[in-house]
């Protein structure tokens, strides 16, 4: 087919339109379909964005003493694109950052503007080297700010503060569960840059700087944790336990005012901790507490009025078989009163107030107490306990629930039942963060005592904790942890260690003592707790031998240092709760 000249102009028009076309369409895409994608590539090569990191909040103890702190340093960089000597900037650099002089070199032949020497490079060590290099006019080098986190007190309170990684989030302890305050927020600088990367300072410079993180105040007396953390170390050189706790604790605030464990770890040093020796015991072991759970039992029993101190309770004079199975008491008693069932230590008397109260009542007042749930405390990793309902009770349940068995609680849940009674049956939550403050010293959150709820009885509160002052005289089961020249009360617990593969672990005993002074308006409760103390002989190894002395140092020392009045005579009540029974109660 042949086209005359007129078809084909009108082709060669058509081809022109269409591409023509062509040209506008893609002209249209890029300037309004895809400017912002293009503007914003073309904004990142001549703009850079860096991050100003916040600085970490410091946490303090209930005095101001600093507990975790900031020590600012260097991350040293290289822009090999502007370096223009390396082989004499070198020897300069691996002298200064303690790095092989072929490692330098290697990052220095590199391609890019932001090449990583070295990070936390101490921050005098980072001037110094600024100085060297800008006198024999060496560019290239640029030093960012950081910091690292130092603790202080090493391994003291370690399991309570915790520590953050190497991006600075919280990983353990306050540091952890406070960490949305501790962080702060980051800003940033935004500035343009030529086409060799250096900063247009002309063109301006869009910055937002970063918000520090708040400071964190904790309940914590870092002089009653000093003798806490000597007493423990006192006790580990002594007995050589598997594990160890004590905690002392306000208990009508919930403050906990010092909390220590060992196994424990250096925190500057935590790369070389064990993984058990960073576990916090105080929230996370679980064991059987023995006859500090007693007090449950009584509470309750006094409370719904089944029997008052003085209510005779017969113990059998020897073993007592219920269920098919024999209960024992470490030694044999006839019939003594409510009283003396604490005192004594009875287990058989335990159980026969417990079933006066009957299975569900007695579970109820244990979940009241606060066993078989988180106490709510500031920690990571709280756990809740083990209580078993009635409907998954034996026989036997009912009489071995009330001297401490068959149940599973936390140290810290001990206390606070401990603390509820000296609280006058009040339970409040425990504390450990005291408050939380602005950059400017403002309150951000500061803590208020919350009350739980009423568990039991004032009345009956009181004559709890009256029977527990008996515990700590001759006639009772911890004489050795009296405190000469202060009254106080409390309660001694051994239990077998439970065996993770089933049954007790032979010849191995978890004891403790749980007391509270001055008796009648309580300063402080304090815990005790060793696992698998190593005593000469098995029969030292109860909570009265072992637990009650160590007590008894560190409330001394605690006394002393809070200057608590001393009570060199005892009190009538002290007196009647020694008494021995009347003789409508033989």
């Amino acid at each position: 087919m042949k086209w005359n000249g007129r078809t084909r102009c009108a082709l060669v028009g058509f081809g022109f339109a269409l591409l023509f076309s062509v040209f506008s369409f893609r002209l249209v895409w890029l300037q309004m379909v895809r400017h912002s994608y293009y503007a914003a590539q073309a904004e990142s090569k001549h703009s850079e964005r860096s991050t100003i990191f916040a600085e970490r909040g410091t946490i303090y103890d209930r005095h101001d003493e600093i507990l975790a702190m900031n020590v600012p340093v260097e991350t040293v960089f290289a822009d090999p694109s502007v370096i223009k000597a390396p082989e004499e900037m070198t020897p300069i650099l691996a002298r200064a950052l303690e790095l092989p002089a072929d490692e330098i070199a290697q990052k220095l032949a590199r391609d890019g503007m932001y090449v990583v020497l070295k990070r936390r490079v101490p921050e005098a060590v980072a001037v110094s080297l600024g100085d060297e290099l800008r006198k024999k006019h060496l560019p290239g080098i640029g030093f960012d700010r950081d910091f690292v986190r130092r603790y202080p007190n090493d391994s003291m309170l370690c399991h309570v503060i915790g520590f953050s990684d190497f991006n600075h989030l919280g990983i353990q302890g306050v540091e952890k569960s406070m960490d949305q305050y501790l962080r702060g927020e980051n800003g940033f600088r935004e500035f343009e840059k030529d086409r060799r990367g250096r900063e247009v300072s002309a063109l301006g410079v869009t910055e937002r700087p970063a918000r520090n993180g708040y400071s964190v105040h904790l309940t914590i007396d870092m002089n009653l944790q000093n003798i806490v953390e000597n007493e423990l170390d006192a006790a580990v050189k002594e007995y050589a336990p598997q594990k160890a706790t004590i905690i002392l604790m306000k208990p009508q605030t919930g403050e906990i005012l010092a909390m220590a464990n060992r196994p424990n770890f250096d925190i500057n040093q935590r790369s070389t901790a064990k993984p058990d020796q960073m576990i916090n015991r105080a929230i996370l072991d679980l064991m059987e507490p023995g006859s500090t759970f007693k007090i449950v039992t009584v509470g309750a029993a006094l409370n719904e009025k089944k029997v008052t101190l003085q209510t005779p309770i017969f113990c059998e004079n020897g073993p007592w078989r219920y269920g098919g199975r024999y209960l024992h008491d470490h030694k044999y008693y006839g019939e003594i009163p409510v009283r003396d069932v604490l005192v004594k230590s009875s287990n058989i008397g335990a159980a026969k107030i417990a079933l006066m109260l009957g299975d569900q009542k007695f579970y109820d007042y244990i979940l009241h107490f606060g066993f078989g749930q988180r106490t709510g405390i500031e920690l990571p990793g709280e756990i809740p306990g083990l209580i078993h309902p009635p409907r998954a009770w034996s026989k036997i349940s009912i009489t071995r629930m009330p001297m401490g068995h068959e149940v599973g609680v936390t140290p810290l849940q001990m206390m606070v039942a401990m603390a509820t009674i000296a609280n006058g049956g009040k339970m409040v939550e425990p504390r450990i963060v005291k408050s939380i403050v602005d950059e400017n010293g403002k309150a951000i959150s500061e803590l208020r005592p919350t009350t739980v709820r009423q568990v039991i009885s004032p009345e009956a509160a009181a004559e709890v904790a009256l029977a527990l002052r008996g515990v700590v005289t001759k006639r009772g089961t911890a004489a050795e942890a009296a405190v000469p020249g202060y009254d106080l009360w409390g309660k001694t617990g051994t239990a077998q260690k439970v065996d993770p593969k089933g049954g007790y672990e032979k010849g191995k005993e978890i004891v403790s003592f749980i007391g509270a002074l001055p008796a009648d308006n309580p300063a402080f409760v304090g815990l005790v707790v060793l696992d698998d103390a190593h005593t000469k002989t098995a029969e030292e190894n109860y909570g009265g031998r072992v637990a009650g002395p160590i007590f008894s140092r560190v409330a001394a020392k605690a006394a002393r240092y809070l200057d608590l009045e001393p009570h060199e005579d005892v009190g009538p009540q002290v007196a009647a709760a020694e008494s021995p029974l009347t003789d409508a109660h033989r």
